[in-house]
């Protein structure tokens, strides 16, 4: 199993005692707030064994994400193939964490790790982040990665119903730059 250390982070594999903590984070109105839907308990431990067999089969996908200091699970990040049916295809990096971890830098310090493994582990050519156009906080991160988008690329993502989570903004990172 590939674990990611950066300097205040583990990106690892999924433990049963990240249920609990993911369900909350995915039960907050405020985590979800660009993402749809809040979800079940039942729901998000579904999406946490979907983590771990792409991590397990694809060597990429999404890890869970601890403090080192503390051992403490605070949300995820990693590489994603783009849903088919979207205008594009590639991989897609994402990250989420639970509302006491913002602001903290965690997001970017885990975002880059992960495209460091994307790019020089997994030899992707190019990363590419997708959010909402209302996401400035996520935004944020992709700039700071080095990311950057072309209005012309954004896009109504085909999966969401007509309202403020549509719209989608694209950002791209190529290996090379």
């Amino acid at each position: 199993m590939i674990e990611i250390r950066t300097e205040r982070l583990v990106l690892r594999g999924w433990r049963d005692s990240d249920l609990e903590p993911w369900a909350a984070m995915n039960a907050d109105p405020q985590v979800r707030e660009f993402l749809g839907p809040v979800l079940t308990a039942e729901e998000s431990a579904a999406s946490a064994r979907r983590f771990q067999a792409d991590l397990d089969a694809k060597g990429y996908g999404f890890w869970a994400v601890e403090v080192r200091d503390t051992g403490g699970f605070v949300g995820f990040a990693g590489l994603d193939d783009v849903d088919e049916g979207m205008p594009l295809t590639g991989v897609e990096i994402g990250w989420r964490l639970a509302r006491p971890a913002w602001g903290h830098g965690y997001a970017t310090e885990a975002a880059r790790a992960v495209l460091r493994h994307g790019f020089d582990t997994c030899g992707l050519p190019e990363i590419v982040a997708i959010t909402t156009v209302g996401n400035v906080r996520s935004q944020a991160v992709m700039r700071r990665l080095g990311m950057t988008t072309d209005p012309a690329e954004d896009f109504d993502d085909p999966e969401v119903e007509s309202g403020p989570l549509r719209r989608s903004v694209l950002y791209r990172l190529r290996a090379d730059s």
